[in-house]
Formats: C-alpha cells, sequence, structure tokens
C-alpha cells in the first residue's frame, strides 16, 4: 500500500490502469484533452502489478482501475471523474494541484 500512495503523489495527477481497460483509456484521454499530463501506471505490465491493484482496493477503489489521484487524493474511478467533469469541477481540481496551468 505504501508503494500506492508513493506513487500517488510523485505527480499532480497520477491514474492507475491496465492496458486491456476501454474505461482507463477514456480516462487517460479525457485528462491529455484537459491538458494533464498524467503519470500512468498500468498494473498489467508492472511486475509489482497483482499488489497495487489490491493495495488500491484495500483504499476503497472499486473496481480497482482506473483509480484516479489528482493532488495525491483519491478522486475515484471513471464514474466519479466523467461525473466530475460533467459537473465542471474535474478542470478546476487539476488547475489547483497544478497539473494544468489555464
Amino acid at each position: 500500500m505504501d508503494r500506492v500512495r508513493d506513487l500517488a503523489s510523485t505527480r499532480a495527477a497520477v491514474i492507475f490502469t491496465k492496458s486491456s481497460c476501454c474505461m482507463c483509456h477514456s480516462i487517460k484521454t479525457l485528462f491529455y484533452e484537459l491538458g494533464a499530463s498524467p503519470a500512468i501506471h498500468e498494473l498489467d505490465r508492472d511486475a509489482n502489478g497483482r499488489e497495487m491493484e489490491g493495495a488500491l482496493r484495500g483504499l476503497g477503489c472499486n473496481p480497482s482501475v482506473p483509480a484516479v489521484f489528482i493532488g495525491g487524493k483519491y478522486v475515484g474511478s471513471a464514474k466519479d471523474v466523467l461525473s466530475l467533469h460533467l459537473e465542471g469541477s474535474l478542470k478546476q481540481m487539476l488547475i489547483d494541484a497544478k497539473a494544468i496551468w489555464f
């Protein structure tokens, strides 16, 4: 769990994904379109991926991917991030965390 927390706090925006997850791809694309360049950790391509997936579940991430962290804080899964985007607060969260500058 410490590894997940450490990785989640390394950048202003961090997304834990799996390479085969279509919702993960959608969330990454959304962040790129908003001007953010998040750190991406693909659990299925990481030697410690299973351990990290278990740690994400332990933090309350259900489903475990995509798991989005902004400013070191867990924001939620795809559903949560899309809700924030539709209500207009996701971009401001990214600006506040200095993940984007405009």
